[in-house]
């Protein structure tokens, strides 16, 4: 039998201090370990999240593997969806979810509107998430109060997408490109009307075009559409040209599958800042508020920020997660090309932005796709 020498036996049994029950490496922390075991408890989290079958995927096998004791059950559909849903379990005295991830817009005009969230910081207790020095910009709040909606993505997003066998790149090189008659019937966009990518964009370019512009726009005959697989494999296919709204996650299947979907890089009014769908907030007296804690500082440990990053390809602000490869796929991160007051005025998130520019974008849509 080999014996293990006592000089090297001595540092493991120390090491093995240093390991917290999630495997993540830290000093002993004993408010994390009695958070652990009581959510081991609990036995479940549940949490709703953007449409990616992707992000499931690696969620499901990073959280189980880090925490096998508890379960994740994952509710998976369009913010707007998720929000809807949870805004009427709320209402009627029902405690179902504990967390959701997602886009500002819906989180804004409906759980923090409806004062249905618990602030998020409290629940932050690793060192390597709660501290700020591990963040890019610090620790960032889509909400005015800085406390209910923690964004951990940024990034410049390019969302008008293309199929490179229908569409020349230098075809589309500024935002008035998509009036031309030739593109007529060939635009697809994730609807306007309701909260997400397309939605930000419609708002982004009532910003900065005007409604005139956009007026132009919606008589081109597009295919608005709400099913995000729909609309990719629309472009994906040839039925439609270009998309406006969709981006990376959406297409990852048809990346995959080898067909030709590409973004447009460059255009010159240029594109938002955005934090996508990496944003997360915490539902009010959530029913497994101990494996809520849990899953907050595992999403936002580097496991958890590396996953959601290869699932969504939206860039996050740990420093220690690359983020490089992203831009090919239309998402430039903010840490490699942006300050962060730059991100304060590029950016298309906020509380501020969302009532002094989306709602009354919707509502603009509303009024010019009546009918549709």
């Amino acid at each position: 039998m080999i014996r293990p020498r006592v000089g090297l036996l001595i540092p493991l049994l120390v090491l093995g201090l240093f390991l917290g029950s999630s495997g993540f490496a830290q000093t002993r922390n004993p408010e994390w370990d009695k958070v652990v075991e009581a959510a081991k408890k609990e036995g479940r989290v549940v949490v709703s999240i953007p449409t990616s079958a992707e992000l499931r995927k690696e969620f499901e096998s990073g959280f189980h593997k880090a925490f096998p004791g508890i379960e994740l059950e994952l509710s998976v559909a369009r913010g707007a969806s998720n929000i809807n849903k949870a805004v009427e379990e709320q209402n009627a005295g029902l405690r179902l979810l504990d967390l959701h991830i997602g886009g500002t817009t819906s989180i804004i005009t409906g759980l923090l509107a409806q004062n249905l969230l618990e602030p998020v910081m409290p629940a932050m207790i690793l060192p390597e998430v709660r501290d700020p020095k591990h963040w890019w910009g610090g620790h960032l709040w889509a909400d005015n109060a800085k406390k209910y909606i923690y964004g951990f993505t940024a990034y410049m997003t390019e969302t008008i997408w293309y199929n490179s066998t229908l569409v020349k790149p230098e075809e589309i090189s500024s935002w008035d490109s998509l009036l031309d008659p030739k593109w007529k019937g060939k635009i697809a966009i994730l609807d306007p009307r309701s909260p997400g990518s397309g939605e930000s964009t419609w708002a982004f370019l009532w910003r900065i075009k005007g409604e005139g512009f956009l007026a132009k726009l919606a008589a081109q005959e597009m295919l608005v559409g709400r099913n995000l697989r729909q609309l990719g494999e629309n472009v994906a296919r040839g039925k439609s040209s270009i998309s406006l709204g969709l981006s990376y996650y959406t297409y990852v299947p048809f990346i995959k599958a080898g067909l030709p979907v590409k973004p447009i890089s460059n255009i010159k009014e240029g594109y938002y800042a955005a934090s996508g769908s990496g944003n997360v907030v915490l539902l009010k007296n959530p029913p497994h508020p101990n494996a809520t804690k849990v899953f907050l500082n595992w999403l936002l440990s580097k496991d958890g920020q590396a996953a959601l990053t290869r699932a969504l390809g939206q860039p996050t602000r740990r420093f220690d997660v690359d983020t490089k490869w992203t831009r090919e796929f239309g998402h430039t991160s903010a840490k490699e090309v942006l300050t962060p007051e730059k991100y304060d005025e590029l950016e298309n998130g906020s509380e501020e932005v969302v009532i002094k520019y989306r709602k009354p974008a919707m509502q603009s849509a509303e009024r010019l796709f009546r009918g549709v």
